[in-house]
């Protein structure tokens, strides 16, 4: 089993083995005004198989920018609204809408509405992984495009975001 250390920012899973953590107590990354805030339940060991997060987005903040990945990935919309950009087309999504998004298909989430946005998304890790991230005219009117296509993380987003871990965001 592993062992749960209370810190200043929150909880976090410390060591190999099973564990409970609570969402609210967990410790959870916070992206500013770019990528919302993020709880993604690992500690200090990384989920080999399985991706598992919990994010709240504000309206027009993307969680991400626009790419494609070589694993499928799901999203469900627990409370709030958000715009799903997929293959250039936006599609709304309200609480309790399920994203199901095969591997190879281009797409970013984008807070709606006029308050907070709670979604589930988790994503295959088995095997080698390599994400696009793709300039789009409808993205791009998000702020969640890059103007030239890259695998680099660090160059797609440059600039957008300013991590501080802490406590869970109210919702």
């Amino acid at each position: 089993m592993a062992e749960i250390e209370s810190t200043p920012d929150g909880d976090v899973p410390r060591g190999e083995g099973w564990y409970v953590l609570n969402a609210r107590r967990a410790r959870w990354l916070h992206l500013g005004s770019f990528g919302g805030s993020d709880c993604h339940f690992e500690g200090d060991v990384r989920f080999e198989e399985l991706g598992f997060h919990l994010g709240v987005v504000q309206p027009g903040e993307p969680i991400s920018m626009y790419h494609t990945e070589d694993h499928q990935e799901g999203f469900l919309v627990l409370s709030g609204e958000c715009l799903a950009i997929v293959e250039g087309q936006e599609v709304p999504l309200r609480a309790w809408d399920y994203f199901h998004c095969p591997a190879g298909t281009a797409h970013t989430l984008v807070g709606a509405g006029d308050g907070p946005c709670t979604v589930i998304g988790v994503g295959g890790r088995v095997g080698d992984d390599r994400t696009r991230y793709l300039p789009d005219p409808v993205a791009a009117r998000h702020g969640a495009a890059v103007d030239v296509e890259t695998c680099d993380p660090r160059v797609a987003y440059e600039g957008k975001m300013n991590p501080k871990e802490g406590p869970a965001p109210q919702f």
